[in-house]
Formats: C-alpha cells, structure tokens, sequence
C-alpha cells in the first residue's frame, strides 16, 4: 500500500541512520498536502528533527535525499521544515484499494504494545436525574472506551455510582415528608426524575429556613446555605438519617433501597438510549469503607502521618500539600474511599491503566490520590490517569440541579430527536420514511456526541441543539450524510446491474480522485494519534474532511454517469472504500447510521 509503505520504509531509513534515537514503532507526522501546492502528502520533518537534534534543514535534506529514490513516489518538494511528496498514480489507486484490508490491520497497535485499560466514568448520584454534564462524561468514556478497543486494546469500562451520603439523604427526607407515598408509577415518571424532583424541593425548604435563620441572626447575613446547614431544622434532620443510615436502622435502609431502585432503573433507561454498557458497576455504599485499613498499614510503615490532634495525612510535598486521609475521630474522607477503591479495581482487573473520566474541578485531588498509590509503594501509579474535562453549557446560561434549572439527559435527548425530526421532515415533505422515529433517534443522538467530541475534552465548551442537527456543514449528520449518500448510489448501481470493480482502478487519475484515496490513507495514523492523545477530537475532525472531500469528488467527477464502464466501475470502489471508513469512524465514536437521511 503505497504511504504505509513509504512511510515504514521512511521510518525504519532514518532510524537505522540514527542508531535507534527514536522511541519504538514511531511514525512521521503526515497531513494531506495543502491545496495551493503540488503533491498528495505531506511530511513534517520537525518530529525527526526534535528526535535527532538536527537542524530543521538539515533533516529535510535527508528526507528528500531517501524520498526521491523510492519506487513509489514520482516527485518530492521541500518547503521549509515540510516535505510535499506525489505518490505515483499506479501505486496510490491500485495498491491503496486493492489491498485495503492492509489500512484496516495498520489500525491495530503491535501486539506488545497492547494493554488491559480500566475506563471508570458516568459516577452519577441516585439523588437526581442525569444531566448535561454526566452527558458530555458519557459520551467521553463510552467512545474513548470504544477508540482503544478499536486500535486493539483491552479496554474495560466500568461506573461507580454515588448511592449514599448526605446529598442522598436530602431526597430521602424530602420524600419522607412530602412525598405521600408517590411513586414512579403513579406520577406517570422516571424513577430518577421523580427522586430528583424531591431534591429540588428538598433545596428550597432548605432555603426558605435558612432565609428564616438569617431574619433572627443578622450575623448570618454573608452566610450560605451550605455554612448554615447543620443550623436549621432540616439540616439537623438529614444529618440525623445519614447517621441511622450508617448505623443500619431499618426503616431508613428500606426507603434508601426503595428509592435507590426508582433511580437506577431510569438510570439504566439513560443508558440505553445512548449505547452505553458496563462491565462491571461498582456502587460506594459498597466501597465507602474501603481504604481505612490500607490507611492504618501505611500509618505503621511511616507512609502517612499523625497530626496532634489525631487526624491522619499523607506528606505529599510543597505542589500538593499535605492530604487529609482520617479525621482526628478516626472516620474516612473521601479520598480514603478513593484509595481503597483504586485497590479494589487493581485487584480484581490487574490493569495495565487505570482512567477516570472526571471534571477538571477535581485535578489536585486524583494528583493526590495517584501521588498517595505511589508512595504506598505500588508500580502501577505510574499508570493511573485523570481525563479531566471542561464544563458544557447551552447558549442559556449554567446548570443548575438545586435550582431545578439543570438540563436533564431524558429531555435533551427528546429535543435533539425532536430537531432530526423536522430536519426529516423538511427534506422529506409529504412522504414521511416509515421509520421515521428511529431514524430521528439515530440521528439526533449522532449529532449530541458527535459535538460533544469535536471539541478536545479539556475545553470547556458551549453546545447547541440546533447547530448540531445541521445536515451540512460541521456536523455529526453531515457525516452521517456522507454515508448514506454513498449507501444510495451503490443501491442504485446494483439496480443497474453495475458493481464496483478493483481491476477497473487504472481509469483513475482526476485530482479530485487522488486526494480522496489520499485521505484514506491517513485514517490508521489518525486512530493511532486519538487513541494515544485519548482524545476523539482529531477522529470527528477527519470524518469531517473526508465527506468534504468525498462531496467535492462527487460534485467533479460523476459516478453512476462516468463516460464509461471502466470508470464507472472503479469510482463506484473508491465510493465504497470511502463509506467504509467513514463508518468505521461514526462507529468506533458509538454512533450509528441510518439507512437514509
């Protein structure tokens, strides 16, 4: 295949001519060369020069020098730092889609690069429903999990669910005393929306006491609800059944594991809707006791150290300061959860990674928390890594669940399916497809993930529902699109007794024709690059310029209405190559493909 092979042989040249200064199975930096210049590749020669410690020049000059000599390239050009390269016409078509199972393999990472990867994200509380928020989580745990077992990894994605504490509490009590013996059944709700409604009112009986609280002490004035809490009369009282929770009491365990099962049933409800399985979920009223032992024993072995007043931390330097790990009373912290659960799961997969898909507010603690694995000694710290994320807001404003103001998943994903909807419909006119619903779901819930993956997680971005349903420009149905566009002139070529035909290749040659097998040739390197970068981004960016690429190929050089057979024949096989990919691509992202648009 023609850019594998000159790129390997590129690589394996200047390796060997550098005594192996570089790191295993490196590859050079290509792009499609840009459209003012002459060539289909090109190489940037900084990567080799950062590696070698030449000179830019330098390091041209010998990318050139080999380039020129190999028995698949019929022009070189060197531009600064960059090196413009024409693959010849024979070689691009012919061995590029003759033998495109090679582009496939060449996705794969080497076997001894292959690990087993631990993926925990979603982690949503069973006090309300899931939101924008845990939307954007999802979809960045799902497709990550989904882009490294695409490139061959092991890649186990499990959940840990916050099913107990104070804040499950509030719902708890809201129920308990306004709740008259509602249920998800005969609210005609989700079990998760109705547990979250309580919430909400639980939070504004919260407030209306501590705006009571702060009418008799004026001194409370600057005072928030969270500092007033234990002052009020409901504060005490949630206080009072996270205490019976803890100590057994039946009557509370009872309603906590009734609510509890209102709220994971819409969960799994969620889940569903957006493709999403686990291997395995984890639930902290399970595991919120973990770590106290693995505490004490680094107490003993001189890892941790004991304040004067009683407490317990772990020393961890001037960058991360000293990290509380036992109150002075000897309860658990969070973190000591933390810790006893990064154990567990160690033990139990024994992964080679372990990733947690998790809000960028909670960098210093997950660097805490690897930092306290490392000092207890254990190799395997080095390979715990936080993908952190930035917040996503509607062009309306912020989320927020105490208020009842935050956007629900269940509701986002209705407008969304409800905007493919009219899209269809517009484009449709009096016909509507029998599989309509299906296909405004498929399309709808493309668009959400699709966008919520253009932008590199750490953004922190604005999301649009109308935009994202957009059939054209960028998009996740502009791509899904490209797909079905392809799907319908391959059914139409079979109508005509017309089939694609690899033999036929050599009629190919237009530019538009080039940089389309061109492009082809890069997905393997671009799986390779989001896979290692753990970023989807650079992989919705190149199924973006593809299907440009494919729609300005279709635009000049006609398919089905070539002037001959030949031709016809051998553009139907770049079509079918190009859909290929592109589904590959929308797939290893969890989205799917309707049959028509």
């Amino acid at each position: 295949m023609a850019l594998l092979n000159v790129l390997t042989d590129l690589a394996q040249h200047l390796t060997q001519l550098e005594n192996n200064t570089f790191p295993p199975n490196w590859s050079p930096d290509v792009e499609l060369c840009p459209a003012e210049m002459t060539g289909d590749i090109t190489v940037n020669v900084f990567k080799f020069a950062r590696y070698t410690g030449k000179k830019p020049d330098d390091a041209v000059a010998i990318v050139v020098e080999f380039l020129k000599t190999h028995p698949d390239v019929s022009a070189v050009e060197a531009i600064k730092a960059f090196v413009n390269v024409t693959l010849k016409s024979d070689a691009l078509f012919r061995d590029t889609l003759t033998h495109f199972e090679r582009i496939l393999e060449a996705t794969q990472v080497p076997a001894e690069k292959k690990q087993k990867i631990l993926i925990e994200f979603s982690a949503p509380n069973t006090n309300k429903p899931q939101h924008l928020g845990h939307v954007r989580n999802n979809t960045l745990g799902m497709s990550l999990s989904s882009l490294l077992k695409r490139v061959g990894h092991d890649a186990i994605p499990v959940n840990l669910v916050n099913d107990r504490g104070i804040h499950i509490c509030k719902s708890m009590l809201a129920y308990q005393r306004w709740g008259d013996g509602v249920t998800p059944e005969t609210a005609g709700k989700k079990g998760d929306h109705l547990v979250g409604d309580f919430y909400v009112k639980y939070n504004q009986m919260l407030s209306e006491q501590v705006k009571a609280l702060k009418a008799e002490h004026p001194e409370f004035a600057d005072k928030n609800n969270d500092e007033l809490f234990l002052q009020t009369e409901i504060g005490q009282a949630t206080q009072k059944m996270l205490q019976d929770w803890e100590a057994g009491d039946e009557n509370v365990r009872a309603l906590w594991e009734l609510m509890n099962s209102w709220v994971l049933s819409g969960f799994a409800q969620t889940y569903e809707r957006m493709g999403i399985t686990f291997a395995k979920t984890y639930y902290e009223s399970n595991t919120y006791i973990l770590g106290k032992d693995i505490v004490e024993e680094g107490l003993q072995r001189g890892v941790f150290k004991r304040r004067e007043d009683g407490a317990v931390f772990a020393p961890l330097g001037k960058k991360l300061g000293d990290k509380i790990v036992l109150r002075s009373d000897g309860t658990s912290v969070y973190i000591t959860q933390d810790i006893g659960t990064t154990m567990l799961k160690h033990d139990e997969w024994n992964a080679d990674r372990q990733i947690w898909v998790v809000g960028d507010e909670q960098l210093l603690h997950f660097k805490q928390l690897f930092e306290i694995c490392a000092l207890l000694g254990h190799s395997w710290a080095s390979g715990l890594y936080h993908l952190s994320y930035g917040m996503v807001n509607l062009p309306t404003g912020k989320m927020k669940s105490r208020e009842g103001t935050v956007v629900d998943a269940d509701d986002l994903f209705d407008e969304m399916s409800g905007l493919a909807k009219e899209r269809i419909l517009e484009s449709c006119g009096e016909n509507p497809p029998a599989d309509l619903q299906d296909r405004a779901e498929m399309i709808g819930m493309g668009a959400l993930k699709f966008m919520l993956l253009k932008f590199n997680a750490k953004t922190t971005m604005q999301f649009d529902p109308q935009a994202s349903v957009r059939f054209e420009g960028d998009t996740g149905p502009y791509v899904q699109y490209a797909c079905t566009r392809i799907q319908a002139i391959l059914r139409k070529a079979t109508e005509r007794g017309l089939s694609p035909g690899a033999d036929t290749l050599d009629t190919l040659g237009a530019p538009e024709e080039k940089i389309l097998a061109a492009k082809l040739l890069l997905w393997p390197t671009t799986l390779h690059a989001a896979a290692e970068k753990m970023d989807c981004a650079p992989i919705t960016l190149y199924l973006l310029e593809l299907a440009k690429i494919f729609s300005r190929f279709y635009a000049a050089c006609p398919v089905l209405a070539a002037e001959n057979t030949a031709l016809i024949q051998a553009r139907l096989f770049l079509c079918q190559k190009v859909r290929e990919v592109l589904a590959d691509g929308l797939t290893t992202l969890t989205i799917r493909i309707p049959e028509a648009m």
